[in-house]
């Protein structure tokens, strides 16, 4: 298939992107490159897939010196015509759309950057997908959407009405506007909500790297919620495979689907969400713990009560996942935390 894979300098796109071109498809990474953290290590993921930073310039497609079915231009999804020049001119078969502004936190101090990218960025995603018919349009959503939700594990056919963060609202609303696309146009759509995702390459905001940098430096850690929290951690490998066989299962409408006793997560069109996480919920202090243990160095700790936006829990229930594409995510944090440090060794030199 060509596919367009959106946020390839980020974490996640930057492994699925990879696979994808590995397994044969044609791929077009797109990317504005963004500060919301290093840019530099988002030009270091380009680099290692094959594009040199010298040769990025915005909206110019560039070639992978790596991969030969791979290019990459650098686009800012508000960017309307660009997109729908792009999607007219590579009449791609799918769409992966891993482009957000990310962060529960960041969005209590920033909400605009969240209804740009999250919301009418999508937009034009949709509308371009729309004006040529892709025939399956993937997207990231997030296990924040559960917001208040304490039925656990969380499964797709809850209701997710209650977020605690507009990082959450914004995801939702992809969800709700994928749908709209789905009835009224036939657009096969899929939602992923994402579980607490950790691994090689990964983001210097999530818990994992902020952990590993503060124990090498002999710093504090900040542990919130007194380590209560409780996380459905989901290693990268798994997060690709999961995303790698959604692509290529577009969903063709719930026959069974019910109006008066509606189910959430599907729908008579072509529409359906899944959790992508590891099913196993880990103790914060377990994680910890598996950190200290693969470095070989305690964590001085700062133990704070529960954040604005956080939830305490996350539990991903994937009955939907093993029914529909005989997939669980598996990997232990022990495995995870252990690729995760030696990468970071090797990337930092310490």
């Amino acid at each position: 298939m060509k596919i367009l894979v959106t946020g390839t300098a980020g974490f996640i796109g930057f492994h699925v992107a990879n696979k994808l071109v590995a397994d044969g498809n044609t791929v077009i990474g797109l990317d504005i490159i963004n500060d919301y953290y290093d840019a530099g290590l988002k030009y270091a993921r380009l680099e290692n897939s094959g594009f040199s930073k010298e040769l990025i310039e915005y909206g110019k497609i560039i070639k992978s010196s790596k991969y030969p079915a791979y290019s990459f231009i650098k686009l800012d999804l508000n960017d309307r015509e660009n997109i729908r020049e792009l999607f007219k001119n590579e009449d791609f078969d799918a769409v992966c759309n891993l482009a957000a502004q990310a962060g529960v936190r960041y969005s209590l101090t920033n909400p605009e950057a969240y209804i740009d990218s999250n919301i009418s960025g999508f937009m034009n995603i949709l509308e371009a997908s729309r004006n040529i018919g892709i025939k399956h349009l993937v997207y990231a959503s997030s296990s924040s959407v559960y917001g208040a939700n304490e039925n656990l594990p969380f499964s797709t056919s809850d209701n997710v009405d209650h977020p605690v963060s507009l990082y959450a609202a914004s995801k939702k609303s992809n969800e709700l506007m994928a749908h709209v696309y789905s009835h009224l146009f036939n657009i096969p759509t899929t939602g992923m909500r994402f579980f607490t995702v950790y691994g090689p390459w990964g983001r210097p905001d999530m818990a994992l790297f902020i952990f590993t940098k503060a124990i090498f430096e002999n710093r504090e850690i900040k542990v919130f919620n007194y380590g209560k929290m409780l996380r459905d951690f989901t290693y990268i490998d798994d997060i690709v495979e999961g995303v790698v066989k959604v692509i290529k299962n577009p969903p063709e409408g719930n026959k069974n689907w019910n109006g008066k006793k509606p189910d959430p997560a599907t729908s008579l069109a072509p529409y359906i969400i899944y959790n992508i996480g590891n099913n196993a919920p880990v103790k914060l202090t377990d994680f910890i713990e598996a950190i200290e243990t693969k470095i070989g160095k305690k964590a001085k700790k700062e133990f704070l009560p529960l954040q604005p936006g956080d939830v305490p829990a996350t539990y991903a229930n994937v009955d939907g996942l093993i029914k529909n594409l005989n997939f669980k995510p598996e990997t232990d944090i022990k495995t995870g935390i252990s690729n995760f440090i030696d990468w970071y060794r090797k990337y930092y030199k310490v």
